[in-house]
């Protein structure tokens, strides 16, 4: 069996996308599941490519324990014949996806990451980017969420 893979898609690849890297990866380690997934996350714009995620996800992402290592890199059209499936975090990512897939079966490998939540009602995955610290707390809460349920789908 050849493993999954999944690319968790936000703007500027320093927020959401790599703390939705790091909630999953963390399932994987803790359910024994890393060889059968390859993870990555990537941004629907190059402006911090190559950069850390922000210092401040870092943070409360560390506080629940998470480490988060990836760097930020823009998505590529190599990405749709790479991943089995492109989770966005909001509507404006997604939109962005399907406009660079060039296929049907290209769209439909990308989801949002809220169709996943099964604790929390929500539509999107804010950028906490601008906001304060309750910000970062509450896209942790539903990425953790959403990957959980995401993990028990795919998984099998």
């Amino acid at each position: 069996m050849s493993p999954k893979s999944i690319l968790f898609v936000c703007m500027g690849n320093i927020c959401r996308s790599p703390m939705a890297e790091g909630v999953f990866l963390h399932i994987l380690r803790r359910e024994k599941h890393e060889s059968d997934f390859v993870v990555d996350s990537a941004g629907t714009i190059s402006y911090h490519a190559g950069e850390m995620a922000d210092s401040r996800m870092r943070m409360h992402a560390a506080r629940r324990g998470y480490t988060l290592e990836s760097r930020s890199r823009k998505v590529t059209r190599n990405d749709f014949e790479t991943f089995d499936l492109i989770v966005a975090m909001d509507d404006a990512n997604f939109d962005a996806l399907c406009d660079m897939a060039n296929s049907v079966d290209e769209k439909n490998k990308i989801v949002r990451m809220t169709d996943y939540c099964t604790k929390h009602q929500a539509t999107h995955i804010p950028d906490p980017y601008y906001g304060g610290e309750r910000g970062f707390e509450y896209v942790i809460d539903l990425l953790e969420d959403a990957c959980e349920n995401l993990f028990s789908q795919v998984r099998n």
